[in-house]
């Protein structure tokens, strides 16, 4: 069953979400890590990518962003502790020595523990370019 969610309770996580983002681009491992739950994972066209590979990636300096903008209306519902974001992201990220531009769909499963929100879940998906 759907929560009723107010405006502040969206806001609230769009920011978590604006400062995962930030972290992203500044190129933190640790600040990344800390907007992630342990069983973090991401779904894109490249399969299943955990947490700890993604953070060893930024670690290394092989996976890099230098930019990443929330674009258009995000969609959240709120179902208990859990919540799903989807909203679009464009981004410019470098991965082994190549600059990549994308222009996704992104789909998170946060959860509230402890007094904080932390993703579960990242699902990626290419917009289809006409």
């Amino acid at each position: 069953m759907t929560t009723t969610h107010s405006t502040d309770r969206i806001d609230e996580l769009l920011g978590v979400l604006d400062e995962w983002q930030g972290a992203i681009v500044a190129n933190d491992a640790d600040r990344i890590g800390s907007f992630m739950a342990e069983e973090w994972i991401m779904v894109s066209e490249n399969g299943i990518t955990t947490a700890e590979r993604f953070l060893a990636f930024v670690r290394s300096g092989e996976l890099t962003h230098s930019a990443m903008v929330r674009v258009g209306e995000p969609r959240v519902r709120f179902h208990g502790e859990l919540a799903l974001l989807s909203t679009r992201i464009t981004n410019t990220a470098h991965f082994g020595g190549a600059r990549f531009d994308a222009d996704e769909w992104t789909s998170d499963v946060f959860r509230y523990r402890a007094g904080r929100w932390e993703c579960l879940l990242t699902q990626i998906t290419a917009t289809k370019l006409d």
